[in-house]
């Protein structure tokens, strides 16, 4: 049996290929759509991709199974329950998939249905011989993930609520993959990072044993508790989801790879007053917060820069990349992993070319973690000076970044902050993160749904932003400014550097 994972860090996101060496047939589990890997795998190890099996409809990603099927006239195949725009084979639940000479031969994948997730949602048992007692291990999609299952609630906008699905997965779990041996490997299509669930481990693989001992949500608990526990604390849903989805259920456009064409700064800022578009900045947050054009939005290659463009950036909406020199090709390709494919082109060398023009371009207002002065919530007015001793802050300013660096205060700098009741604290961590220790009088607005709340905050007020570590606020602090807030800053380091004194 041939067996490989394909991990892809940047959007916590494995796939699998999977074959019988003997035959030489082969089936692909949970494509991304750039997909030379799998073929150029495939072609040396001598198998030929028949079948391209989704275990769901995904939201977090556009699928490649139009592009393999483009690449190599593999069958596309679903759960039963799934409803497409492209000719499908649906598979039923304990269908097997023989990979041998003969049907019931050589490695075999068995089909679980296994609604909760999704209502197609299927999981596959792998046996390299059909006559195996332990299987070699069960693919399971969003299911059952190391450390966590699925999410219930991407599916309210269709009518089913988190607490139907929620207690379908319940069932889902108990009555098929928790029948299975302890020893059988458990191969999950996501790991930490994921929105698709709250508490991922970075472990990419796991068994049924540990994870029937280890795992919260499998531990022994009526069905109510279990549904209660599992609709709460999920991670906001970044924007792009259902885009994703509709796009994986329906059909998109196949990829068309390359580099994005070069643009003038004149050619850019053109985009951006005709036709719409954003100005993305990818380049690394140091150089960001130093000098960025002023309106563009930031997310950088070296974080989870799809995800959080997806957060921050409306479907369809045409981009403009502000990269690195070297990395746009990458960035245009991480783009169209969500499904972003409208991108124009891109400013080489972003940075000279804020050199060269500083009068359109602002850095970014950090504050320190010492400097921020919190507010309890409750406070009579002048008692915020009190809270702020007694939580170890002194009033602060917000500085550029030269003074971050150098630790010199320009001259230019705003002499005072406002006082703690004139500002809008803003943690932009996820709920689950925020329910676990915030700052005092901290609101909780997820960066995944900043853009849809934008108007609950009021943009002639103060705004000081903050994450766990300093990068999802930078990224929402952008996102403000672009929408035309002036007073906007964020706290370097987030609530781990401010430490355990700030509960």
């Amino acid at each position: 049996m041939h067996f490989a994972q394909y991990y892809l860090d940047c959007l916590s996101q494995a796939s699998y290929l999977i074959g019988d060496e003997t035959t030489g047939r082969a089936v692909l589990v949970d494509p991304r759509r750039d997909i030379d890997d799998y073929l150029h795998d495939a072609e040396a190890a001598g198998l030929r991709i028949e079948l391209v099996i989704e275990t769901h409809i995904h939201a977090d990603f556009l699928s490649g199974h139009l592009e393999l099927a483009r690449a190599t006239g593999a069958t596309i195949a679903f759960g039963e329950a799934a409803e497409t725009g492209f000719p499908i084979r649906r598979l039923r639940d304990g269908e097997r998939i023989s990979l041998g000479a003969d049907d019931g031969q050589g490695v075999t994948l068995t089909v679980l249905a296994t609604p909760g997730h999704t209502l197609e949602s299927i999981c596959l048992v792998l046996r390299e011989h059909p006559e195996d007692d332990v299987p070699f291990g069960v693919l399971t999609g969003d299911t059952l993930f190391v450390g966590d299952v699925g999410r219930p609630d991407l599916l309210s906008a269709a009518g089913h609520t988190p607490q139907d699905m929620a207690a379908r997965l319940h069932r889902s779990l108990h009555t098929k993959l928790l029948t299975l041996p302890d020893a059988t490997r458990v191969f999950p299509a996501h790991g930490a990072g994921s929105a698709c669930g709250r508490n991922l481990s970075s472990e990419t693989s796991s068994t049924i044993g540990d994870q029937r001992r280890f795992n919260y949500a499998l531990q022994p608990m009526p069905e109510a508790d279990f549904v209660r526990l599992i609709t709460a604390g999920q991670p906001a849903t970044p924007g792009y989801f259902a885009h994703d989805a509709a796009l994986n259920r329906d059909g998109h456009p196949l990829l068309e790879p390359g580099p994005p064409p070069a643009l003038t700064l004149d050619e850019a800022l053109a985009a951006r007053d005709r036709q719409g578009a954003v100005l993305l900045d990818c380049r690394p947050l140091a150089a960001y917060t130093h000098a960025h054009l002023t309106g563009s939005l930031h997310t950088s290659l070296d974080t989870r820069f799809a995800e959080y463009a997806g957060s921050v950036v409306a479907p369809g909406t045409p981009i403009v990349l502000l990269a690195a020199p070297g990395t746009e090709q990458e960035a245009r390709l991480r783009l169209a992993r969500i499904g972003y494919d409208h991108v124009l082109g891109h400013l080489p060398d972003p940075s000279a070319v804020l050199a060269d023009r500083p009068e359109l371009s602002r850095a970014s207002q950090r504050i320190r973690p010492e400097e921020l002065a919190v507010q309890e919530p409750g406070l009579a007015p002048g008692e915020e000076g009190e809270a702020a001793r007694r939580h170890g802050a002194e009033p602060a300013r917000p500085q550029s970044a030269d003074a971050m660096t150098t630790g010199a205060t320009p001259a230019d700098a705003v002499p005072t902050r406002p006082t703690p009741a004139d500002i809008q604290l803003i943690d932009v961590r996820n709920p689950a993160e925020y329910e676990a220790g915030a700052l005092p009088g901290a609101r909780n607005v997820p960066l995944a749904g900043l853009s849809d709340r934008i108007t609950e905050l009021d943009p002639a007020r103060p705004v000081v932003l903050y994450c766990r570590s300093g990068n999802r606020s930078v990224i929402a602090a952008a996102l403000l400014e672009a929408r035309g807030f002036t007073e906007v800053s964020d706290v370097i380091g987030g609530y781990d550097a401010l430490g355990a004194g700030i509960q």
